[in-house]
């Protein structure tokens, strides 16, 4: 069995983040979202990966090289546009073969990986495995339909008025049946060519296509709000590891992981938290879920539920939560003399200010 990993989007709902970084290199608990699918594909058994790549190919290849640190063989696949997932599948024909794969999204994480799915579809071998999770809200993914049997009916892709409550999860296991599929279907109102439309045809054609609904965590690391609530998911299972230089006037509790070159000084952890690489805390409160990354510098400040990207730094502020602060931002408090607000942001930038 192989895996098909796709990296080529855009990522326009994580901007200005993606204006100078790929979106699945953005960091969850201090390590890229992409490295998460990899290990999960991985632990699977699966060793031969295509990773589909668009127009940030090189940082995708920079961070992730031959794949020997996964224990993987990456082939890198370009895919000129992203014309959709079934596209994606369409131009990895060759890598693919006759061979099984799992799709996967590779800007989502699955809790407990993917190993007990890949193990299932190898022992029963339908054409088509789909995961499934129950959202209140599932119009911004594609949305399942269920007989009374549990076998699936219908797809629809991002439904103004869906038919159920049951999203798919980035996470899709084929067989070879697919490609007829995939070649079979036409675009949609969007231009792409759309996998909920090609499992569908699978099914009006007969094909064995099975559902499995998951109830664990799962994320596609989205936009902020996906990014932080990732965050949040993987700090929960966060191993404490107290590596740093941490002196007598600190104060740590819970599950804190601190690297072994960071430094913390009469300040106050609160895990689930993790330091990264070089990152000084100083004077400082760090509260739950937070990540800060490599060569951050976080000084007489509160921070609680955020995430601090590399060599970013905050003085002074009091205090920051729901919050992410992009690689080598600087943020300070305002000169306390004046009464208005001072700002310089990037296109597509958010920021709420209480008055």
């Amino acid at each position: 069995m192989k895996a098909l990993v796709l990296s080529g989007g855009s990522g326009t709902r994580l901007r200005p983040f993606t204006h100078t970084s790929a979106e699945q290199l953005v960091l969850v608990a201090n390590k890229p979202v992409l490295f998460y699918g990899l290990d999960a594909i991985a632990d699977a058994g699966i060793t031969d990966v295509g990773i589909v790549v668009g127009e940030t190919a090189e940082e995708i290849r920079h961070a992730v090289g031959d794949g020997s640190r996964f224990g993987l063989d990456i082939t890198y696949i370009p895919q000129g546009e992203p014309l959709g997932l079934a596209h994606a599948v369409l131009v990895s024909r060759e890598f693919l073969g006759d061979e099984d794969f799992v799709l996967y999204l590779g800007d989502n994480i699955v809790a407990g990986g993917i190993t007990q799915f890949v193990d299932a579809f190898r022992a029963d071998r339908p054409e088509a495995r789909i995961l499934l999770t129950r959202m209140p809200d599932p119009t911004a993914f594609g949305v399942a339909e269920l007989d009374g049997s549990g076998a699936v009916v219908r797809l629809e892709e991002k439904p103004a008025r869906p038919r159920s409550d049951l999203a798919l999860v980035g996470v899709y296991l084929f067989s070879p049946a697919v490609h007829e599929a995939v070649r079979s279907i036409a675009p949609s109102r969007r231009g792409e060519l759309e996998i909920t439309h090609a499992i569908q045809w699978l099914i009006d054609h007969g094909r064995d296509v099975r559902a499995t609904t998951i109830s664990g965590y799962w994320r596609d690391a989205g936009d902020v709000s996906d990014m932080l609530e990732a965050n949040r998911a993987v700090l929960e299972g966060l191993r404490p590891c107290v590596a740093g230089e941490v002196d007598g006037a600190s104060e740590i509790a819970g599950r804190v992981a601190i690297a072994e070159s960071a430094r913390v000084r009469g300040s106050r952890i609160v895990g689930p938290a993790i330091i990264g690489p070089d990152a000084v805390v100083s004077g400082s409160s760090i509260g739950p879920f937070t990540s800060i990354a490599e060569g951050c510098r976080i000084e007489d400040s509160e921070i609680e539920f955020s995430i601090v990207l590399p060599g970013a730094s905050i003085r002074g502020v009091h205090r920051v939560e729901a919050s992410v602060i992009g690689r080598d931002a600087e943020v300070g408090p305002a000169p306390a003399f004046r009464r208005a607000h001072r700002l310089v942001l990037g296109d597509h930038s958010k920021v709420q200010i209480s008055s």
